[in-house]
């Protein structure tokens, strides 16, 4: 279902780009000082990047944690911004912080995980921007949960704003991974599908939470068609107040940007299309072939829960689905294929034929 948001601006008609992909979005995680500011802008502007950031207001985890300057930190913002002449970004999470951040006339506004989270916070900011022409990004919501994402671009374009766009920075688990944030692609990929003229753009920073795994996360981005790129960087991240690990110096950022490839989206060449066009449809015939398998494995499950009823069992067997959950990843494997992948798979197979022996034993009960 493609929801009705179609007055939504493209980046380019908005904001001046170096007439390259992707737009590139840098600054500070924190506004630490009018020096910290200056020092690490002054780089950015060299590298021509596109539109700077930096955090004000920090909504920590902790109350112990820095948590930004607030106002204080605006007039370095301002100054940055006129000694630049660049556009530049900020965070909001309150009305208030709306009112300030328009006085000292930043360019973007950003809404952060934390508040995303929240239709409640969302719907406040939404109310005090009714009537203000000024762009808004949205990151997604800390938790993995679309529908929240989807409501808060719900909730700013009723109120006006068209110059919207999606930022892409990963979402919490309680599980230790390799990343601080997971990037579970297939969400912002499925936002797209959604909202197709949205624009979307990756915060590797806050996905990696390690300046080491930047370039790869930046480099998926760009390979799944993101539009734009932000990136946290400090003129020295070891003196940092928040997230020094993530952040990059501006020589370290130019050195990611030129390494970075830009795929093309579509090609006039024959015989590309062709063969590409070849391998889809046999694509689509083996697809054809797996659904096919998969109703012949629930038509042998729906006959498994009829002999359990018959015989008074109980649906989940634990000791069968470890069997099942401790072998198909291993058999795929070794066929080359994750043992991730494969688990979840399972998973979703497991929970619809649960379902489908439950239906068999309400028909007993009925």
């Amino acid at each position: 279902m493609k929801l009705d948001l179609l007055e939504i601006q493209p980046l380019e008609s908005w904001i001046k780009t170096k007439k390259r992909k992707p737009l590139v979005i840098a600054g500070p995680c924190s506004a630490e000082s009018e020096e910290q500011m200056l020092q690490t802008c002054l780089q950015l502007k060299e590298l021509q990047v596109d539109m700077l950031r930096a955090g004000v207001w920090k909504p920590r985890t902790r109350p112990s944690s820095f948590e930004g300057y607030g106002e204080k930190a605006l007039p370095w913002v301002k100054a940055v911004k006129e000694a630049t002449q660049l556009p530049i970004a900020i965070e909001v999470a309150t009305p208030q912080h709306i009112e300030l951040a328009l006085k000292y006339e930043v360019n973007v506004l950003w809404i952060g995980a934390k508040t995303t989270v929240n239709p409640f916070n969302v719907q406040e900011i939404a109310n005090a921007l009714r009537g203000v022409d000024i762009p808004v990004m949205v990151k997604n919501p800390v938790n993995p949960d679309l529908a929240l994402w989807i409501g808060a671009m719900e909730r700013l374009y009723r109120a006006g704003i068209r110059k919207l766009v999606a930022i892409h920075r990963g979402f919490s688990t309680f599980q230790k991974k390799r990343y601080r944030n997971e990037p579970m692609w297939q969400i912002p990929i499925e936002l797209k599908t959604y909202l197709p003229n949205l624009p979307l753009i990756c915060d590797p920073s806050h996905i990696t939470g390690n300046r080491e795994l930047l370039q790869e996360i930046a480099q998926k981005a760009l390979d799944l068609n993101y539009e734009g790129l932000m990136i946290e960087a400090h003129f020295n991240p070891t003196l940092a107040l928040s997230d020094a690990e993530q952040q990059v110096t501006p020589q370290r950022l130019g050195q990611i940007l030129s390494e970075l490839k830009v795929r093309l989206v579509t090609t006039d060449n024959l015989e590309f299309l062709n063969q590409l066009e070849e391998i889809r449809a046999k694509i689509d015939n083996i697809d054809r072939e797996l659904i096919e398998i998969l109703a012949a494995r629930m038509a042998l499950v729906e006959q498994a829960g009829e002999y359990k009823r018959e015989n008074n069992i109980t649906i989940f067997q634990l000791e069968r689905w470890d069997e099942i959950f401790r072998t198909r990843p291993e058999w795929g494997r070794k066929m080359g294929l994750y043992k991730d992948f494969i688990a979840e798979i399972y998973k979703l197979i497991h929970v619809e034929s649960i379902r489908k022996q439950t239906e068999i034993m309400n028909k007993q009960i009925a």
